[in-house]
């Protein structure tokens, strides 16, 4: 995994409120998130900063380092995730940009920005992922989530007059980082997370920050500080289409119907220039993703004792 923070607004992009300084301490929070690489960009004259901090999965050398521009220079990004269908994402376009820089899923997601736009470049992204990408056309911030909200993403306005500052990160501690963060504790939360255990999206423990729900785009500029929230795929919509049309095949063709998706969606997440290993809770369900992987890697896949189903890219297979 790695790790975003950023702001925009403030009263200026200086060492107290926004400058390289404040973006450093507020990566620095969440150095868990991304150990290998840290990288910084800030525009002075529209008061936006993005700072990253990296796990090289795909594409190691320098080309994969983020913040990252996109070919024609519009667009700026902070990436966490992985699109597992960026190389069938670069197929399609192979006519419009023949030249890349390097082989991550970052420079093709800004491809896609630069030719399809943000929102249709997403709809066709698989993957799990947030982001925050700058548009130097239109100086308009946009934020994403995955369908699934596997990604965490926060945001939200804070400071007064002058001092008001978007801030938006991975996580809460990075935004608690910067100066003009207060740190109010929001009641309702608090009763959400007595009646849930956690508390849920779009809802924090702070005042004032939220986070995005699954599958949704936000975008908000210091002309529009009122952030447009587009939900751009529902689980709900997906669950009632399936619904109306049911499967229609046999039981033993539904069992081969989902070993063809399962083998797919695991050969998907297999795609990394580092070692590859897992995480076993010991279940079927885990157990059944380990078998997958090994049916489709010429090298031992190496299991690890833990607590979730899911197998995982990790840099080695004990990490």
């Amino acid at each position: 995994m790695c790790g975003l923070v950023g702001f925009l607004g403030g009263v200026s992009v200086d060492e107290h409120f926004g400058g390289e300084a404040t973006l450093k301490r507020m990566a620095d929070m969440i150095v868990n998130r991304g150990p290998d690489d840290a990288g910084y960009w800030s525009d002075t004259t529209h008061r936006i900063g993005f700072g990253h901090r990296r796990l090289s999965i795909v594409d190691l050398s320098p080309a994969g380092h983020q913040p990252m521009t996109s070919g024609s220079g519009r667009y700026v990004v902070v990436f966490n995730g992985e699109i597992y269908n960026h190389l069938d994402c670069r197929t399609a376009l192979a006519i419009t940009e023949p030249k890349w820089r390097g082989h991550s899923d970052t420079e093709t997601l800004l491809a896609g920005f630069d030719n399809w736009g943000i929102q249709d470049t997403v709809d066709r992204c698989v993957g799990m992922f947030s982001f925050a990408v700058w548009d130097r056309d239109t100086h308009t911030l946009t934020l994403g989530r995955d369908r699934l909200g596997e990604k965490p993403l926060y945001y939200g306005w804070q400071g007064l007059g002058q001092y008001a500052t978007f801030l938006f990160g991975s996580e809460l501690k990075a935004l608690k980082a910067h100066p003009v963060f207060s740190a109010d504790i929001d009641r309702n939360a608090l009763c959400l997370l007595m009646r849930h255990n956690y508390i849920p999206a779009p809802y924090s423990i702070y005042e004032g920050i939220a986070k995005l729900e699954p599958g949704c785009l936000l975008s908000v500029s210091l002309a529009r500080p009122e952030p447009k929230i587009v939900r751009y795929w529902s689980a709900s919509e997906v669950a009632v289409a399936g619904c109306a049309v049911p499967f229609s095949g046999t039981p033993e063709q539904a069992v081969d119907a989902l070993e063809v998706l399962l083998k797919s969606s695991v050969q998907q997440q297999m795609m990394a220039d580092v070692p590859l290993g897992a995480f076993l809770s010991g279940g079927i369900d885990s157990s059944t993703v380990v078998a997958l992987m090994q049916a489709q890697s010429a090298r031992p896949a190496s299991p690890t004792a833990g607590h979730g189903p899911r197998a995982r890219r990790t840099r080695s297979a004990t990490l």
